[in-house]
C-alpha cells in the first residue's frame, strides 16, 4: 500500500481511499503536506488538523467549481464537486464522534454530492427507503434503458464509510456500464442514517435488506427477480447475514470477509491487527448505540456468521485481500467453507503482486470493483 505517512496505517488508508475514489495525487499531496509531522504522533492526534488541511483543498475545488458553473462549464464543475465531495468524505470519517462540528461537515459533503448529480450525473438521485417509522437515506443510480427494468445491486456500508464514499468509488458506474443499477444505502450505524437520524447498527441486517427489497419492488425500472446485495468491510458481515434470511435476494457479495467481527474486537482490545479509524472505541460505541465497552464487547459476540452462511442458497462471492491487516484471511476461507448450500460460491483472494491486497482492496480499489462487477454481471446472466 502507498504509505504517505510512514507507520500511520489509519491515515494512509484515508489517503489511498481518496486516491482510488477519484482523487488526484497533486490535490491529495497538498492536503497531506501540512500534517505530515503530526502523523508521526499516531492516528488519534491531529485529526482536527487533518480535517482542516483536507477541507482547504476541498474548499478551493468548490470555489473553482462554482466559477466553472457560472461560465457554463457544467462538466468541469461537476468533476471538481466530485473530487471535493470525496475529500470531505474521507476527512470527515477521520473525526471523533464527539466532535460537535462533525455533522455540519457531513452536511456539506451531502450538498457537494447533490451538485455532482445536478451537473454531471443525472442518472443518480437521492432516494428514501422506508424503514420502520423513518427511512434509510440512499442514492439510486439508474441503469435502465427505454423503460426496460434492469437488474440492481443494493450496496451496504461498513463501520465507518458512507454512501458518499460508495458513490465516489466509481463502483456504481462500473455496474451501470454493464446494465445494472445500484442502490447505495446508509444502513443503520453508518453515514447519514447514523449522523443525522440517530439510527444505530444491529445484528439482524436482514431487516434493512428487506426494507430495500420492498422499496425496489415498487420501482418499475427494476427487475424484481434480479436484486443482489454487496457489502464492503463490516458490510462483509451485513450482506451475507441478510442473504441468509432475506430469500428474495438473487445473489450476494462479501467485499471483505467479516465472518467473525466480534472476535476482531477482542483482537483489537489486545492490540492485534489494525483499526480502520482514529478514536476507534468511541466510534464503535457510537455506531452500535452503546455507552460502555464491556456491554459492547458482549453484544459484538453475536456479530459472526457461524451457522448463518450455511443458510445462503444463492450465488455467493467472497473477495478478500491476502494482506488485510484488519480482517484475517482465515475468515474468508471460513465463509467459503461453510457456505455449502450456495449453488455458486467463489473465493477470490487478491495478492500483493497484483495489488488490492489490503482491507477491501483500498490500495487498488478499482481492481476489486471491476472483478466484482464482472462476477455480478456473469452471475445475473447465468440465472437466465
Amino acid at each position: 500500500m502507498f504509505e504517505y505517512f510512514p507507520g500511520n496505517y489509519v491515515w494512509n488508508l484515508g489517503v489511498v481511499a481518496a486516491l482510488n475514489s477519484g482523487g488526484t495525487i497533486d490535490e491529495v499531496d497538498r492536503a497531506c503536506r501540512p500534517i505530515r509531522e503530526l502523523a508521526a504522533q499516531g492516528s488519534d492526534v491531529g485529526t482536527a488538523e487533518f480535517m482542516q488541511a483536507w477541507a482547504a483543498v476541498a474548499d478551493q475545488l468548490e470555489q473553482q467549481a462554482q466559477e466553472a458553473e457560472k461560465a457554463g462549464h457544467r462538466r468541469t464543475a461537476g468533476q471538481k464537486y466530485h473530487r471535493a465531495a470525496g475529500y470531505v468524505a474521507q476527512a470527515e470519517r477521520m473525526q471523533s464522534s464527539k466532535d460537535p462540528g462533525r455533522n455540519a461537515v457531513y452536511q456539506h459533503c451531502l450538498d457537494l454530492t447533490e451538485k455532482v448529480f445536478e451537473l454531471l450525473d443525472p442518472r443518480t438521485a437521492r432516494v428514501e427507503v422506508p424503514y420502520r417509522d423513518t427511512a434509510l437515506p440512499a442514492y439510486f443510480k439508474d441503469a435502465s434503458v427505454d423503460g426496460e427494468p434492469a437488474p440492481v445491486m443494493v450496496m451496504f456500508n461498513g463501520l465507518d464509510s458512507t454512501k458518499e464514499h460508495m458513490y465516489t468509488s466509481g463502483f456504481a458506474d462500473e455496474l451501470a456500464a454493464r446494465g445494472i443499477s445500484t442502490l447505495m444505502v446508509d444502513c443503520p450505524g453508518s453515514g447519514e442514517a447514523l449522523r443525522l437520524r440517530g439510527l444505530t447498527s444491529q445484528v439482524e441486517s436482514e431487516e434493512w435488506a428487506s426494507a430495500c427489497v420492498d422499496y425496489l419492488e415498487q420501482r418499475s425500472d427494476v427487475r424484481h427477480d434480479r436484486i443482489g446485495l454487496v457489502g464492503w468491510s463490516l458490510g462483509g458481515y451485513y450482506a451475507p447475514r441478510a442473504a441468509a434470511y432475506e430469500k428474495r435476494l438473487a445473489l450476494v457479495v462479501a467485499w471483505g470477509a467479516n465472518h467473525d467481527w466480534g472476535a476482531v474486537q477482542k483482537r483489537r482490545l489486545d492490540r492485534e491487527g489494525e483499526n480502520p479509524v482514529p478514536h476507534y472505541w468511541d466510534h464503535v460505541l457510537w455506531v452500535w448505540g452503546e455507552t460502555d465497552l464491556d456491554t459492547f464487547i458482549t453484544k459484538a459476540e453475536a456479530v459472526q456468521l457461524d451457522g448463518v452462511v450455511e443458510q445462503i442458497t444463492v450465488p455467493f462471492l467472497i473477495a478478500h485481500g491476502e494482506h488485510d491487516r484488519q480482517i484475517p484471511l482465515a475468515y474468508a476461507h471460513r465463509s467459503y467453507e461453510q457456505a455449502v448450500n450456495s449453488p455458486k460460491r467463489e473465493l477470490r483472494v487478491f495478492t500483493p503482486d497484483e495489488g488490492a491486497t489490503e482491507h477491501i482492496g483500498l490500495d487498488h480499489l478499482g481492481h476489486v470493483g471491476t472483478f466484482i462487477a464482472d462476477w455480478v454481471t456473469d452471475t445475473f446472466a447465468d440465472l437466465g
